[in-house]
């Protein structure tokens, strides 16, 4: 008999395990409105006004200006986005929303508020806010090479 811990013993394991639930769920709500959870990242951001460019939208949600840069062009083709010449900088350009991009985020944003509450509803607001704080601290640590086991 071993004494080395097992799958289920590792917490790593759990959050990929609930993370692949959220975030599937999610993808199968957002799809009966012909977007992604990747396509939902940008939109929010920008109708949010995180972020108005490529690059900002990027470093807003971590992931390279390539990869939203195809989400972009999918959602220009969907005509839920479009880019517009910066007036402050002739080399930017903005990204904002088409009408059809306003009308629909709203909406989205209903069925994300829902997922989150299908999942972590059943925590009470403090319990939410520590959980999110831990995640964040964990996930910036991880960033930062400051993780516990570095």
């Amino acid at each position: 008999m071993t004494s080395t811990s097992g799958l289920q013993d590792h917490l790593g394991y759990w959050l990929r395990r609930l993370s692949d639930e959220v975030h599937g769920r999610f993808e199968r709500e957002l799809a009966a409105h012909d977007v992604t959870v990747a396509q939902w990242t940008v939109l929010i951001t920008v109708h949010r006004g995180d972020a108005s460019t490529t690059r900002e939208v990027a470093r807003y949600i971590d992931i390279d200006s390539g990869a939203v840069s195809r989400l972009v062009d999918r959602l220009i083709a969907k005509g839920l986005m479009a880019r517009e010449p910066d007036p402050a900088s002739r080399r930017s350009l903005l990204l904002v929303l088409t009408p059809a991009g306003r009308d629909l985020v709203p909406r989205l944003v209903e069925i994300a508020d829902r997922n989150d509450a299908h999942f972590f509803g059943d925590l009470d607001p403090a319990q939410r806010d520590r959980l999110q704080t831990w995640i964040r601290e964990l996930v910036e640590a991880a960033e930062n090479g400051t993780g516990a086991g570095t």
